[in-house]
């Protein structure tokens, strides 16, 4: 009898070693399995964040071809309007930065002036109308035209370096004005009033953009006037980064 009940205790201690068993095997099994699952997802978003920013890449990489292609076409186009008249009006087009430069400053106003010359008014009467036409056919891409002063760094003798950088912002800045001012009213125009009001802007940069050659500032070409286009792929890349 004595031998038959230690037969069955050691029968009923194994058996519950296989159950507790079972129970840790079973814990186990269930833990890997949500591991398992964490880690799939946290996969899936990695892949889904790598084709996110490949995405996005791409899209950069469009809309820098297409601005590389606009650029172009914008270049063509005023090079296809302009190209006879630079030499006559003294002017210039960058192709890098579609800047229309007038590089005479004997014709466009007198010295320490804000008034426009009457032989940059005849020039501005041919030209600003034609110009505006061939923005026109690029407004979707083009976010401002920018009439820009440009100055020498020097102004009268005597004047302090930071006193002449300030006078020569006032006169930039006037100067620009004059010309908006100019073209806004020219009757030529009068049907394109709003579109050149909410995308055509004046800014004078004083001398903080003269024109170097071989190290040495050229007074000459630094009294400048600029109408620059800016296209407004710059804005789509700085929308699409602040949206990754």
């Amino acid at each position: 009898m004595s031998q038959n009940k230690s037969s069955f205790l050691k029968r009923k201690s194994h058996g519950d070693e296989e159950v507790q068993w079972l129970s840790v095997s079973d814990l186990m099994s269930g833990l890997m399995m949500v591991f398992l699952f964490i880690s799939i997802a946290l996969m899936r978003n990695a892949f889904l964040e790598r084709d996110k920013v490949q995405i996005e890449k791409d899209k950069i990489k469009y809309i820098a071809l297409a601005y590389q292609k606009n650029q172009g076409a914008i270049y063509d186009g005023l090079m296809e309007e302009f190209e006879q008249d630079l030499d006559k009006w003294g002017a210039d087009i960058d192709k890098d930065t579609l800047s229309f430069v007038f590089t005479s400053p004997d014709v466009l106003f007198a010295s320490g002036d804000i008034a426009i010359r009457p032989q940059f008014k005849a020039i501005l009467n041919d030209f600003f109308p034609r110009y505006l036409n061939v923005l026109l056919k690029f407004s979707d891409s083009i976010d401002e035209a920018r009439i820009e002063g440009h100055t020498s760094s020097i102004w009268n003798s005597g004047t302090t370096v930071d006193a002449a950088y300030f006078k020569n912002m006032w006169l930039s800045q006037g100067r620009t004005r004059s010309v908006l001012q100019y073209v806004y009213l020219l009757k030529s125009i009068r049907n394109n009033k709003d579109w050149v009001k909410k995308h055509i802007s004046a800014v004078g940069f004083s001398s903080s953009k003269v024109v170097m050659e071989n190290g040495v500032e050229n007074h000459e070409r630094s009294r400048r006037v600029t109408f620059r286009v800016i296209t407004n792929a710059e804005t789509q890349i700085r929308q699409i980064i602040e949206g990754v």
